[in-house]
């Protein structure tokens, strides 16, 4: 593990600036690559350090190249900070690519009081309101939203059209939910709040929170506890790997239980590590899936054998295609500033506020935001594992089936 890590920085500090290239534009990237998520983190570097050089070979920012600045910190708090004060003191960053919530949402009023827009893996729903986040940028639905959209596609596809609660409607039975997440990890659990306000709107009975490390690979205590209540249905708010594990001893004590995920935890390697209990199990999914039809797919899968062909592709994740989303979301905004002659990060902040239906495709559905709403839309793809593949199975519009509430309400939180 901390050979890749030396090997990705080293990808990251070894670009030299050719004669062509007249001026550089600056940008650090915030990664885990040894911390305990990790198992998402490693994937996601790669995909931003392809898409970086993608951006430089097809013109760079209006004719200027991005230097790319990755650093590991492990998803320590502290060390987020100091390596954010790095970027802005030392390597005179434009803007930067976060990772985690604990972290962005550590370093959200110091990058407002700086002025240095900050682009995030973390989909906190308190990073998308202007009021308190100004220069905070998401580039997938934030966290709330998800939970909202899995459940009620579980509901609507699931609950209310599955022969095996026949009897349990007929019987005017609630459906029955848990939550499985680390209590302590501020990004599983942003939004365990508005998925019990969620349940409550759909007629959910809502059953004793399970606390699940992110490091665990073993939930048998937990689904134990929830027996009593037979559960229809847990919500996953963890990374891959400990979700792989609650939904594998799940099914071996013979719970019953569907599943659904949040988006860190829903994903190739998710299949690999539960096995044929990951069957039926769905999730949110911010972009198309590694390989996956989908516009730009081809420039993705070419990248990533032409800078990293020593890993090989079976092992490669969506993960990748995210991290290629957040460069190219960024290196857009860029580009619109350069443009405007605002390179800076007031004038950054501007351009990211100027998106209307805007996607790299990727399978990223049309982002539009305002100096109102940083929210990038309403509509989140929802996903379940047949046959040991991801299929598309809705798009939950939490806009167009619940306006009044999406509008005042639901930003935020």
């Amino acid at each position: 593990m901390k050979r890749l890590t030396l090997w990705i920085l080293t990808l990251g500090f070894a670009l030299t600036l050719p004669a062509t290239w007249a001026q550089e534009i600056k940008l650090g990237s915030l990664n885990d690559l040894t911390g305990p998520t990790s198992d998402v983190g490693k994937d996601v570097a790669l995909g931003i350090r392809e898409a970086v050089q993608y951006v430089n070979d097809t013109g760079g920012i209006n004719g200027k190249r991005l230097r790319l600045y990755l650093y590991d910190y492990g998803y320590r708090v502290p060390e987020a900070i100091t390596t954010y004060k790095r970027f802005r003191d030392f390597d005179k960053v434009v803007g930067v690519l976060g990772w985690g919530t604990g972290d962005t949402e550590a370093l959200s009023p110091t990058v407002s009081k700086d002025r240095i827009p900050y682009l995030s893996h973390s989909f906190a729903a308190k990073l998308t309101d202007p009021k308190t986040a100004p220069y905070n940028f998401v580039y997938g639905t934030d966290y709330s939203s998800n939970g909202r959209a899995a459940m009620t596609a579980w509901f609507d596809e699931v609950w209310m059209r599955d022969a095996r609660f026949s009897d349990a409607r007929a019987k005017g039975q609630k459906p029955r939910v848990v939550m499985f997440y680390h209590f302590a990890v501020p990004y599983a659990s942003a939004p365990i709040k508005a998925l019990k306000e969620h349940a409550a709107l759909l007629g959910f009975e809502v059953g004793p929170d399970q606390n699940v490390t992110l490091t665990a690979l073993d939930a048998r205590s937990q689904v134990l506890a929830v027996k009593d209540f037979r559960p229809n249905l847990l919500w996953h708010g963890n990374t891959t790997m400990s979700v792989a594990a609650a939904i594998k001893d799940a099914n071996a004590l013979g719970l019953g239980a569907d599943h659904i995920v949040n988006n860190w935890g829903y994903d190739e390697n998710l299949v690999r590590l539960a096995g044929p209990a990951a069957e039926g199990v769905m999730g949110i999914a911010v972009t198309a899936f590694y390989g996956e039809s989908a516009p730009l797919m081809d420039k993705v899968v070419e990248y990533a054998k032409k800078v990293n062909p020593g890993v090989p592709q079976e092992v490669r994740m969506i993960r990748t295609v995210q991290g290629w989303a957040q460069v190219l979301m960024m290196a857009e905004a860029m580009k619109r500033a350069d443009k405007a002659g605002k390179l800076t990060g007031p004038g950054l902040r501007e351009a990211f506020e100027t998106f209307r239906d805007w996607t790299p495709g990727l399978g990223v559905p049309p982002i539009t935001l305002s100096a109102a709403d940083h929210r990038p839309g309403p509509v989140v793809p929802i996903y379940r594992v047949r046959g040991g593949k991801f299929e598309r199975v809705t798009n939950v519009d939490l806009r167009a089936r619940w306006p009044a509430q999406w509008q005042r309400e639901w930003m935020g939180y």
